[in-house]
């Protein structure tokens, strides 16, 4: 009886680590580099003050991503049905070129932003990414609502768009 605890005591501290929900970027994420469409670098805080006050639905991406791909369609639905929410995109396309050229042939309606320091950087180990399309909701006080959801039909991520 008590390894069935112990097993389980196990499990479940592992599963909750693994499911670890911010309300607030770190220090090295919002300081983290990005680019902008125009080749200037951009901290990521001041891609968060740009929207200060706004509903945030950031998604990131890449255009090489068939699972981004797939979700795309979603996320344009949820940029109509939702006027008011701003959406900012942070791709991890290998190149700038490839990522410029993925926006216009997608036609993708938002701010955009490449993750010049990608996965490993300090915002791809602050989001401890995964896995690609990753969704995350910041409210207008600036909080992380939903720091990771993977699919637009997450109830919590449509919850928070309100």
């Amino acid at each position: 009886m008590k390894n069935i605890f112990l097993a389980s005591l196990f499990v479940t501290t592992l599963l909750s680590c693994q499911n670890r929900v911010e309300t607030q970027f770190s220090e090295a994420a919002l300081n983290d580099i990005l680019l902008t469409l125009n080749d200037d670098s951009i901290l990521f805080k001041s891609i968060l003050e740009k929207h200060q006050g706004k509903t945030v639905f950031i998604d990131v991406w890449a255009s090489w991503c068939k699972d981004c791909l797939k979700g795309l369609p979603s996320v344009k639905a949820l940029q109509t049905e939702h006027p008011e929410v701003d959406f900012v995109y942070l791709s991890l396309d290998k190149t700038q070129k490839a990522w410029k050229k993925g926006i216009k042939r997608l036609e993708i309606k938002g701010d955009h932003y490449f993750m010049k320091s990608g996965w490993k950087g300090a915002m791809g180990t602050f989001l401890d990414l995964d896995w690609i399309p990753r969704y995350m909701i910041i409210d207008k006080q600036g909080k992380i609502k939903v720091f990771k959801a993977i699919e637009t039909t997450d109830i919590t991520l449509l919850n928070n768009l309100k």
